[in-house]
């Protein structure tokens, strides 16, 4: 090994310690007394560990981690299975069928992701409040909350992304046509070469954006504010953690809080772990591709 990998070895190890040293200090300060979290300079091991803040938080009626935990699990799993659904089925409509308008509706829905979210979120809002035949609407959308007191008003918003259809496109765009026109010479249709032929090649692509879309969804914290305002029984995890500083007192806060936020954390870790392989070879063909 010369001394040039040695630089570069010890460069990625000094920049993965820089990346791991926050996650370190917030397990370390979940298991901490509240004046250790306080002091100066900054205490990395607690004297005693205080595992007791992990049994509160899991355990206090005011804070309700359970039902924070299943709401975000079941809000981020809906998200997940429909961006999958809907992002490789226009992925490959716009890979593999010619139609009018390809290239337009493709380039429209690139387009879309050059605006910030936010400012789609007072007419989402509107929408969903204004959505017929639910949360005790008409079917004009007027007489009641609409889809904002339901699963529905945390799903639905972000039941498509333009950056699944462009990566599963892209992935798409480099499977042979031979093997699409063999099945069709067979007699087989889109939806079977879709499933049969086009799901298994993509594979990689699949897991690559399950991945980035449960963990963005698990962490996303704006839209659920808005919309659990009015429905506390819907908080997802992030909004949860918010409102457990009114839960507790100052001196006992910070380090039940930071408890919670290592628990909430386990959840993402255990899916990247599980799906790592699938992921790094999907972000390699990517950019072989």
């Amino acid at each position: 090994m010369n001394k040039t990998e040695i630089l570069k070895y010890l460069l990625l190890i000094l920049i993965a310690a820089a990346m791991f040293l926050p996650f370190f200090w917030l397990v370390s300060a979940s298991l901490q007394k509240y004046e250790e979290i306080i002091s100066i300079p900054l205490t990395w091991i607690p004297s005693i560990p205080q595992w007791s803040n992990y049994l509160e938080v899991l355990t206090n009626s005011n804070v309700k981690l359970g039902l924070y935990f299943k709401n975000s699990f079941i809000v981020s799993t809906m998200i997940t299975v429909l961006v999958l659904l809907t992002s490789s089925l226009a992925g490959y409509a716009l890979a593999k069928l010619t139609f009018p308008g390809r290239d337009f509706f493709f380039n429209f829905i690139l387009s879309t992701m050059m605006f910030p979210t936010f400012i789609f979120l007072i007419p989402v809002y509107y929408i969903l409040r204004k959505f017929p035949l639910l949360g005790g609407n008409n079917l004009f959308g007027q007489g009641g909350s609409g889809a904002l007191t339901s699963y529905a008003g945390l799903v639905l918003p972000f039941m498509v992304s333009a950056w699944g259809i462009f990566l599963m496109r892209q992935f798409m765009m480099n499977i042979p046509d031979d093997f699409l026109d063999a099945a069709r010479i067979d007699g087989a249709g889109e939806f079977r070469i879709f499933t049969v032929i086009i799901a298994p090649l993509v594979k990689p692509a699949f897991v690559t954006l399950a991945i980035f879309q449960f963990i963005s969804n698990w962490n996303a914290f704006l839209w659920p504010l808005i919309v659990t305002t009015s429905a506390q029984y819907l908080m997802t995890l992030p909004v949860g953690l918010r409102m457990m500083v009114t839960a507790y007192s100052t001196s006992t806060v910070q380090n039940r809080l930071f408890a919670a936020t290592v628990l909430g954390i386990i959840p993402t870790i255990i899916v990247f772990l599980a799906l790592q392989r699938h992921y790094v070879k999907g972000i390699t063909l990517s950019g072989i591709k």
